[in-house]
Formats: C-alpha cells, structure tokens, sequence
C-alpha cells in the first residue's frame, strides 16, 4: 500500500514536471511564486492566506488540466478540427477566467498591505 501511495505522488510529480514544459504553465508558476514571497513579506490574517493559497492551487490546477485536454485532443484528432478547436478554446477559456479572478482577488488582498508598505517610504 505504502508502495503503491508513493507511486501516485511520483508520477504525480512527474506530471507536473511536465507541465513545465508548457511556457503559460512556467508563467503562472512563478506569478504563484511571487505571491507565495508576498506570504512572508506581508502580514497576513489566516484566512487572506488561505484565499491566496487557494486561488493559485486553482489556477496551477486548472492549467494542467487544460494541458491534459489538449494534448488528447492532439492524440484523438491530429488534424485541424474546428470541434477540437472549440473544446481547447473552452479549456483555455476556464483557465483565464480563474486567473482574473485571482487577480481581482490579489489585488483585492494585497494591494492594502503594499500601499500601506509604500506609504513608510
């Protein structure tokens, strides 16, 4: 069972590593980064923390799975379809819309502490 448990995190890491290879994943990774820094610079309540680790699980999480989409799409339709085009557009189409909430959010969040912050200056 232990086993079998570590097999699912590894290749479950191998996936993500894979993901890396797509240029909008690596993007939105080092945004998540960059908020992450935000976590230990600012002082942040439990719950403004818990939102912002949230939002990027969610937009980290619905960026592989549009990958995962699109990529069988690829295998099932190799050649241009307009079906499969709409199907990828829709994927792409729930991942935008939760990146711009997550920057409503952010900035909703953030933006008190970094003017505040700016303000000493």
């Amino acid at each position: 069972m232990i086993k079998r448990f570590y097999r699912s995190f590894n290749n479950a890491f191998k996936g993500i590593k894979e993901a890396f290879s797509e240029q909008v994943f690596r993007v939105l990774f080092v945004i998540a980064v960059v908020v992450g820094v935000s976590l230990l610079v600012f002082p942040f309540d439990p719950l403004e923390r818990a939102v912002l680790f949230l939002v990027i699980a969610l937009v980290l999480s619905l960026e592989l799975i549009n990958s995962q989409i699109e990529r069988v799409l690829d295998i099932l339709k190799p050649d241009y379809s307009e079906e499969v085009r709409k199907m990828k557009d829709i994927s792409a189409g729930a991942v935008m819309v939760a990146s711009i909430g997550s920057v409503i959010i952010g900035i909703i969040i953030i933006l008190p502490y970094l003017m505040e912050l700016i303000e000493k200056f």
